[in-house]
């Protein structure tokens, strides 16, 4: 009866053996890249900066151009041997460039081996993770065509020496390894074939018991019986467990590759394809990062093997034995966590989680590398400076960036914490905080609308007092604890007056204002309270991008977006995400306010950013900072990027830091990075420049009185002249409390 049990149970082992593996599918993540860089050109990009991104790419320097993925220096001019590789719109062979560069001017001509001129190249996409399995399986699946043909043979010369005759189980290695082991003192060989790998990462657990030892060794038997020995070594090689990144299970080669190495299996030299092959016996006792010393004895034992089973020539192994181990700081594929947290909120919209995670879908986004790194330097340098003066306790500030492109609402960094590869709170997609001053422009713009008011009208800076229910009261105060009268829109927004603001607020009218938020982007009611006039209103720093987008790209809602297509395993287009558009301000009212975001960087809140921001550069923006100083932000934009950084505790504490002082210089560091172009939006007709005096809104020429600044009003408005200035046209002057006293029996009325 044992001997028929063991026998149904064998045939039962069979068949379960060969219909799994028959219809095998790899669980395949959908791999995510970034936007390829565009080479042209005048393209302002300097050699030290090209060969910066090349190796980002993990391109190797070389003498000689001997095979894709290389480049070779000669003076001011790069020779690139291109990798093939594959866009949202179309696949690229790999060929030849030789891209000529002038110190001043950057890149000054692109031509193909043959000579031709190239007008635009871009390079290959920029491999930035995974969206990978709640079992946490990552791999890249290769043909064997695709396998460097050294690799199967080394992994029999060290792995499985009789795997071409033996039937799936080899007794005698068995023997012999736990002799050399028992020698060694230690574990120099394995006993188990490569098709007992096999069956171990594809059907078992790993448990060490004898009966899973049993079912093995009767599993192998029956893969080898029912399919060949090239099936099963392509299997191996795509399914094997060679590393642990966070969450990530790293199976298979192909995508240890670029783990290790960054770069495809296929561009492997010989001392890396040894590594990958000494890592199989133990991926995390041989983690090259962890234990290098311990991986490249390892890796040397691995060649001398190979050697000695006439796989490699002698000389060649002792070559490959002096090379250091080469693997990348970094793990490819984790680079960009927060902006992958983004990517993968965006897919499930459109897709099951299922297809995310198994059917190899190919995600194209917008991230720009360069503008994350500088995102990335930039919150760190300011953060630590920021720890070294404002220490609390022992908890350590925290931020976040996001960068848009405000033209088409595209996402192009986010930055979710100073702990960059951390993949957990992402706090620039879920850091629901008070957004302080951030809300001021929003009050201003709704104010411009009205018709009422324009950069030059006089408000009264003057105590507020809001009864609320019961015998509460509401009395909020400026920064500074002043009162400072009549003063100008200009002023009033530039130095970020409170109360000035809440008085514009009030006679506007909440639900004005809250209906302007939920215009630009706002994705909840605010609750319409008068604290609401001075930012108590919750937001996110993607949902405070979204907002002042708008402001940025000309009055039009774009919502931020970070796919740009979707392309399944075998390349054909599956979603686009096309550019949408919806106009929520006129061109005339943003280009007023926008003008004023430009004075608060010159006169007001944000004008320190000019010790860091190159000279000539125009740009417009709002600090932030929330009761009690617990929330530091700033948002603001040039001609091409607009940037939103946050800065404040995990625990909600004070920080002691005005949105000028701690997210400012975040942002200005990185606006002096991204090499942006100016804030240079064409004047509409309607609209007209006048230069005022920016302590009284007077209009004045330069000359005729201290501080003048240009604004832009309607081409219709009054605007009261300066005394001393002697205007031709005879416009009469108001003294600034008249003015006042004007607005203010206009509100009453």
């Amino acid at each position: 009866m044992t001997l028929a049990a063991a026998l149904l149970y064998a045939l039962y082992l069979d068949h379960l053996v060969v219909k799994q593996f028959e219809g095998r599918r790899w669980t395949l993540p959908a791999q995510v890249y970034a936007a390829p860089l565009e080479l042209y050109a005048g393209l302002p990009l300097s050699s030290a900066a090209l060969e910066h991104e090349l190796q980002r790419l993990h391109y190797r320097r070389t003498d000689r151009l001997d095979r894709p993925g290389t480049y070779q220096v000669s003076g001011e001019r790069l020779l690139v041997s291109l990798r093939p590789a594959r866009f949202a719109d179309e696949t690229r062979p790999a060929e030849r460039l030789a891209i000529a560069l002038s110190g001043t001017k950057g890149i000054e001509s692109l031509r193909t081996e043959a000579g031709s001129d190239v007008p635009v190249l871009r390079l290959e996409p920029l491999l930035i993770g995974s969206i990978f399995p709640i079992h946490g399986e990552d791999r890249i699946v290769l043909s064997p065509e695709e396998v460097p043909e050294v690799l199967p043979l080394a992994l029999k010369a060290v792995e499985d020496r009789k795997f071409d005759t033996h039937h799936g189980v080899d007794p005698f290695a068995m023997l012999r390894a736990a002799w050399v082991n028992m020698r060694a003192g230690q574990i120099e060989q394995g006993g188990s074939t490569l098709t007992q790998q096999l069956v171990r990462s594809y059907f078992l657990s790993s448990r060490q018991t004898l009966s899973r030892k049993l079912r093995e060794a009767v599993m192998a038997l029956a893969l080898d019986a029912h399919f060949t020995k090239a099936d099963l070594m392509n299997a191996y090689i795509n399914e094997i467990f060679l590393g642990q990144d966070g969450d990530r299970a790293i199976h298979g080669f192909g995508l240890a590759s670029q783990f290790y190495f960054g770069k495809p299996l296929a561009e492997l030299d010989l001392s890396e394809v040894a590594l990958l092959v000494a890592i199989v016996r133990g991926p995390s006792y041989y983690d090259p990062r962890r234990h290098p010393e311990r991986a490249l004895a390892r890796r040397n034992l691995v060649l001398r093997q190979m050697s000695e089973q006439g796989v490699i020539k002698p000389a060649d192994a002792a070559a490959a034995a002096r090379r250091p181990l080469g693997v990348t700081t970094r793990p490819a594929g984790a680079y960009y966590p927060a902006y992958l947290d983004f990517v993968r909120r965006t897919l499930r919209r459109d897709y099951r989680d299922q297809d995310l995670t198994e059917a190899g879908l190919r995600i194209y986004t917008s991230l720009e590398p360069r503008a994350q790194d500088e995102a990335e330097r930039a919150l760190e340098h300011e953060l630590a400076r920021l720890d070294r003066q404002h220490r609390h306790g022992k908890a350590q500030l925290e931020g976040a960036v996001v960068i848009t492109s405000p033209q088409s609402g595209e996402v192009i960094a986010i930055v979710g914490g100073r702990d960059v590869g951390y993949d957990g709170f992402d706090r620039a997609l879920d850091a629901h905080r008070s957004m302080g001053s951030l809300v001021k422009p929003f009050i201003y713009l709704t104010a411009l609308e009205s018709g009422r008011y324009n950069a030059t009208t006089v408000v009264q800076d003057a105590p507020v007092d809001v009864k609320l229910t019961g015998d509460r009261h509401w009395t909020p105060e400026n920064f500074t604890h002043e009162v400072y009268g009549p003063v100008p829109v200009a002023r009033a927004l530039a130095e970020s007056l409170n109360l000035a603001t809440v008085g514009v607020g009030l006679d506007l009218g909440l639900p004005k204002i809250a209906a302007t938020l939920k215009r630009f982007g706002l994705p909840e009611d605010p609750a319409q309270v008068p604290a609401m006039l001075l930012g108590a209103v919750d937001v996110a720093p993607i949902e405070a991008a979204q907002l002042f987008n708008g402001l940025a790209n000309g009055g039009f809602r774009n919502p931020l977006r970070a796919v740009r297509a979707v392309i399944s395993a075998d390349g054909k287009p599956l979603k686009a995400f096309p550019l949408e558009a919806t106009q929520v301000a006129s061109p005339e009212v943003m280009y007023q306010l926008d003008r004023l975001l430009v004075l608060v960087m010159d006169h007001g809140t944000g004008r320190s950013a000019r010790a860091l921001l190159p000279p000539q550069l125009v740009v417009a923006g709002k600090s932030g900072t929330s009761s009690d100083f617990r929330d530091s932000w700033f948002a603001g934009f040039s001609g091409s990027h607009l940037a939103v950084v946050w800065v404040g505790y995990d625990d909600d504490e004070p920080t002691g830091l005005t949105g000028s002082a701690g997210a400012l210089p975040v942002w200005a560091r990185i606006m002096a990075g991204l090499g942006t172009s100016s804030w240079n939006a064409p004047m509409p007709e309607s609209v007209v420049e006048v230069h005022i005096e920016y302590p009284t809104g007077l209009r004045a020429v330069p000359g005729c009185a201290a501080d003048i600044v240009a604004v832009a009003v309607p081409a219709d408005a009054s605007v009261p002249a300066h005394p001393g200035c002697g205007f031709p046209d005879g416009t009469a002057s108001t003294s600034l409390l008249e003015r006042a006293e004007q607005w203010a029996r206009s509100i009453v009325h």
